[in-house]
């Protein structure tokens, strides 16, 4: 009944009485200590009961155990399991299980295995529960694999999983995205006569609306429904959510109706689900009518609600009301470093520069660090404006604040720099980049190569993209365009009609690779009506593809016939 208090009233009672206690009735004061977090008191019962000459139980020691465990003391329950056992007392199948729940939940799955393997050698056979707990661990940690393997084991020792079992399977399936193997791990627990609960419904629900499996998740719930258990909060707000993702709002809204006239509440995540979808639409105004709705209701708003909201006014341009969102926020001390970044943007995205380095710095004085993305925002925002040396110097601060640059930090920066024209600076950069093993991509090379076709450079323009091929990259459509551009602006007139027969085909390859036949046939044609011609890498392609659609093959052979000609 967990009424503690009374517990420790009626052992005084009873010393007060001179009745002396015995083991069993000290254990019991020693469990009311360990569930009110207090096992230093537990231990002091303990010493007396060790004064009194009595002679502790599994029992005891097991309670102790369970009450360091509970106070996240792990190293020291370790430390007493094998006290117990050194003393020459035999551990049972509960005290295996508390210490083995214990590792588990700290993240020492490998020890708790090594305890799960040696339990036999100390008499003593391991349950379903000992094995629900390694298994809820590996498949918390992804090690799905490993837990499959126990999960076999159990069945081979002829101990019989049970609704917790599979739910931790299940969820292990799920996070690997393995949403088949899920469903019938489901139907596997059917045919054991083993009925899933609410969390192991919620679990699958859940995995198939953030894979986008609406209709399947949506399938799962009718079942649950059949099957007569009773959905919650957290049902309701995976499916509704899932549909918000997938763009089928009205169908939200309809299932949120069901859900209050089920009885079961909205609460924050609920409606913030909502409102976010609203804000991305849009709907500002009517994502504000759900604010006030959530609030007579007695639901308060998180930092997460008020940040979509704020998002949503910037995606608007009403940053003014963003702002006041956001001023609300920090009087409220909740503004986190997401509502710092999302105004920041907003006042980049309108061009308020001055306003956005602003809150930057105000981020300092609250006790917020900045993150990789508050940098990048605005060393684009200062390139954009045309203030480099500000960029720079905010390229710098992040560095000196332990911010490890990352390939779209050094993308934001070489291009920024390239289209200012301070090419030397770029290359630094690149050099710099490569030594801390950070491979360039095509959005650098593009930047490099139009950096230094603006200053003239054109020759080194088309080593850097001639290298491309060299080092085995195959450059895409913004690369060709770049050199395109460069080789135009000199005149080069033949070289940039070969780049520009080799961009058409880079194009093409990738409706064929994708199986977008018509797009591809349509480029072709286009390519043909233009003089250029397909090559042989098109051409592989074409042969491969189009067996049962000969369009593009035909295209291409009036145009090698023309060429012939």
């Amino acid at each position: 009944m967990k009424q503690y208090n009374t517990v420790f009233s009626m052992s005084k009672t009873i010393e007060l009485l001179g009745i002396s206690h015995d083991v069993y009735s000290l254990s019991i004061l020693i469990n009311c200590f360990c569930h009110l977090h207090l096992v230093d008191f537990g231990f002091s019962v303990f010493g007396k009961m060790l004064k009194f000459g009595l002679e502790p139980t599994t029992v005891t020691f097991t309670t102790l155990i369970n009450g360091l465990c509970m106070e996240s003391k792990i190293d020291k329950a370790v430390e007493f399991f094998d006290d117990m056992v050194a003393r020459g007392y035999q551990p049972n199948v509960r005290t295996f299980n508390v210490i083995v729940n214990g590792l588990c939940k700290f993240g020492k799955t490998n020890v708790a295995i090594g305890l799960l393997k040696g339990m036999a050698d100390r008499g003593c056979e391991p349950n379903v529960v000992t094995y629900n707990s390694i298994i809820d661990a590996l498949c918390k940690d992804v090690l799905v694999g490993e837990a499959l393997e126990l999960f076999s084991q159990m069945s081979n020792k002829g101990i019989s999983p049970d609704v917790i079992t599979y739910t931790s399977l299940i969820h292990g399936v799920c996070k690997l995205g393995q949403k088949n193997q899920a469903l019938a791990l489901m139907n596997e627990m059917v045919e054991q006569n083993i009925l899933p609960d609410v969390y192991t419904f919620n679990v699958l629900i859940d995995a198939l609306c953030k894979d986008g499996m609406v209709s399947e998740a949506q399938n799962t719930f009718n079942v649950m429904i059949q099957r007569g258990v009773e959905p919650d909060v957290v049902t309701y707000n995976s499916l509704i959510d899932g549909l918000c993702i997938s763009d089928q709002f009205k169908e939200a809204l309809a299932l949120l109706k069901e859900m209050v006239g089920r009885n079961i509440s909205p609460n924050v995540f609920t409606f913030s689900i909502l409102i976010d979808t609203l804000c991305k639409k849009g709907l500002v105004s009517n994502a504000q009518n759900i604010i006030k709705i959530m609030i007579q209701r007695g639901v308060e708003p998180s930092v997460v609600t008020y940040n979509s909201l704020m998002d949503g006014y910037c995606l608007c341009r009403q940053i003014d009301k963003a702002r006041k969102v956001f001023d609300l926020m920090v009087t409220n001390e909740i503004a986190d470093i997401f509502s710092y970044n999302i105004l920041i943007n907003g006042y980049c995205k309108c061009k308020m520069i001055d306003d956005a380095k602003q809150i930057f710095d105000e981020m300092s004085h609250k006790g917020l660090v900045p993150n990789a993305i508050t940098y990048h925002t605005l060393i684009k925002a200062m390139f954009q404006a045309g203030r480099p040396q500000t960029a720079k110097e905010l390229f710098k601060d992040m560095c000196s604040h332990g911010q490890q640059p990352n390939i779209v930090t050094f993308s934001i920066m070489i291009d920024g720099l390239c289209r200012q024209g301070n090419l030397d600076e770029a290359l630094t950069l690149l050099k710099a980049m490569e030594k801390s093993q950070l491979k360039p991509n095509f959005v650098i090379y593009s930047s490099l190569i139009n950096g230094m076709c603006k200053v003239g450079k054109i020759n080194d323009a088309k080593e850097l993209f001639s290298s491309l091929f060299e080092i085995g990259l195959q450059p895409d459509v913004y690369v060709y365009n770049a050199i395109m551009k460069g080789l135009c602006q000199q005149g080069l007139m033949d070289e940039a009609y070969n780049v520009n027969n080799s961009c058409y085909n880079i194009i093409i390859q990738g409706f064929l690779k994708h199986g977008d036949l018509p797009k591809a046939s349509e480029l072709i044609n286009e390519m043909v009506d233009k003089g250029f011609s397909a090559d042989a890498a098109t051409t592989e392609l074409v042969v491969h593809l189009s067996r049962n659609n000969d369009l593009i093959l035909r295209l291409l052979k009036v145009r090698n016939e023309g060429s012939a000609n």
